[in-house]
C-alpha cells in the first residue's frame, strides 16, 4: 500500500475543501463565539489552517512539548493573512509528504506538556489524527457561520446552501 500517496491525497482534498471556507471567513467577527467556553472565530480559523503545516512537523521531530513552549499558536488578523498562511501551510505538509518514505511513518510522534506525556502514536497515526483536527475543527467552523448567516460551501457532499460540491 502507498500511505503517502493517499496521505497526500487527503491532504490536498482537505486543503480545497478548507480553502472554500476561508474563502469566505467574515470580516468584523473575528471575536465572535457562540458560547463563553468556545474559541472566537479568528483564533479557530487560525488554528484550522495552520493544522495544514502538522505533517511537516510530525514527519522531522519525535515530540512536541506544549510545556517547553515547542508551540505557539499563530496570530492573525484578516482573511487575507488566514488566507496566506492556509496556502503557506498546506505546501509546507504536502512537501514533508512528498519528500518522505513509507519508513518515515514508523516512528513514535508524542505530545507531552512539560515532559508529562499526552499522546503518543506512530507518525503515520499523528498525521492521520491532524488530518482528523482538519474536519473538526472546520465543522466547528462552519456552526460559526451558520449562526452568522453565511452560506456553506458543500464540502463531503452539497450543502444546504450549495447544492454541488
Amino acid at each position: 500500500m502507498d500511505t503517502l500517496s493517499q496521505l497526500k491525497s487527503e491532504l490536498e482534498g482537505e486543503f480545497q475543501t478548507t480553502k472554500k471556507f476561508i474563502e469566505l471567513f467574515p470580516e468584523g467577527k473575528n471575536d465572535f463565539a457562540p458560547h463563553e467556553k468556545s474559541m472566537k472565530m479568528m483564533p479557530l480559523a487560525t488554528h484550522l489552517v495552520e493544522v495544514f503545516e502538522w505533517p511537516n512537523t510530525i514527519l522531522n521531530t519525535s515530540e512536541l512539548d506544549f510545556g517547553k513552549g515547542d508551540y505557539k499558536p499563530t496570530i492573525l488578523s484578516t482573511k487575507d493573512d488566514l488566507m496566506k498562511k492556509l496556502e503557506d501551510d498546506y505546501q509546507a505538509g504536502k512537501n514533508a509528504l512528498e519528500n518522505s518514505t513509507e519508513e518515515d511513518l514508523n516512528p513514535s510522534w508524542t505530545i507531552k506538556n512539560d515532559g508529562h506525556e499526552l499522546a503518543s502514536w506512530s507518525k503515520y497515526g499523528a498525521i492521520r489524527h491532524a488530518l482528523n483536527q482538519i474536519t473538526h475543527h472546520r465543522a466547528q467552523l462552519g456552526v460559526y457561520y451558520r449562526l452568522n448567516n453565511i452560506p456553506l460551501p458543500g464540502s463531503y457532499g452539497p450543502s444546504a446552501d450549495q447544492q454541488s460540491f
